[in-house]
């Protein structure tokens, strides 16, 4: 009898959790497209990063029409991720979860070559309040640029940042499993 009552508050309380990501998307109001220099992407797939039951932000990735999410990811083609916070967040607490996430990607050797511009990257974060954008872009022409509510804050020509910065979100052993493959989903 508990095990009924306990599946049966589970369903009901499913619909909600399942509502909630679409309210949350459409607060998000990710744009089905979005223009990159002279490339036109198409998004390919949002998403709701929760942790311990709180909607900390939501997520989109943009890719070239004529491929799919994994395949601009893998070749890597022109690509923008783009996230819509929830909640206030210090800055140095996302600066510390992006460390934590690339220690367990990277060697060491790696993260030394790249830490000078992982440094000048988050040198322009700012603590992140409820409505804020980051977008993370990266063209093979142009690099890796970091957009905060719209501005470019952040350019970068070197293309193992790109990689390994988009890949918190994007590779395997990053931030969320879970969002990786809501958001690469073919």
């Amino acid at each position: 009898m508990r095990l009924l009552l306990a599946l049966t508050t589970l369903l009901l309380l499913s619909g909600e959790l399942f509502a909630n990501n679409r309210e949350r998307l459409q607060e998000a109001n990710f744009a089905t497209t979005h223009q990159l220099e002279q490339n036109s992407l198409e998004r390919k797939n949002q998403s709701v990063l929760t942790y311990l039951w709180a909607d900390v932000y939501a997520a989109a990735f943009y890719a070239p029409t004529e491929a799919s999410a994994s395949q601009a990811v893998a070749k890597p083609l022109t690509q923008r991720l783009e996230l819509y916070y929830f909640r206030n967040i210090d800055s140095q607490d996302v600066i510390e979860a992006a460390w934590v996430t690339l220690k367990r990607q990277h060697d060491a050797a790696t993260l030394q070559r790249l830490r000078p511009e992982i440094d000048a990257l988050h040198a322009t974060f700012r603590d992140i309040r409820p409505g804020d954008r980051y977008a993370l872009n990266f063209n093979a022409n142009s690099g890796l640029t970091l957009e905060v509510n719209g501005k470019v804050a952040y350019t970068s020509q070197d293309p193992a940042l790109a990689k390994a910065y988009l890949g918190i979100w994007l590779s395997p052993n990053g931030l969320s499993d879970k969002l990786r493959t809501s958001l690469l989903a073919d």
